[in-house]
């Protein structure tokens, strides 16, 4: 198998939600559905992209924020 690296793009409302899902996952029971352990190698690396690719989550309106790009993706999910 030859060896590329994989882009991923995602909206930095996708990144968002997604930043705050992986840290859920990460730090909570929901890590009993990783049943793998060389999975969670992958996971702290995007887990990791994302928290530098995204300064917002260290601020004060990070809750507001976030909320407002879940529901720009659930309507977008509708359309």
């Amino acid at each position: 198998m030859a060896k590329c690296d994989i882009t991923i793009k995602l909206t930095p409302d996708e990144a968002l939600v997604l930043s705050d899902w992986l840290e859920r996952v990460q730090m909570t029971d929901l890590s009993r559905l990783v049943d793998d352990p060389a999975a969670w190698a992958p996971i702290h690396k995007i887990a990791g992209t994302l928290d530098k690719a995204l300064p917002g989550i260290f601020t004060g309106d990070y809750a507001e924020r976030l909320e407002a790009a879940r529901h720009r993706l659930r309507t977008a999910s509708l359309a």
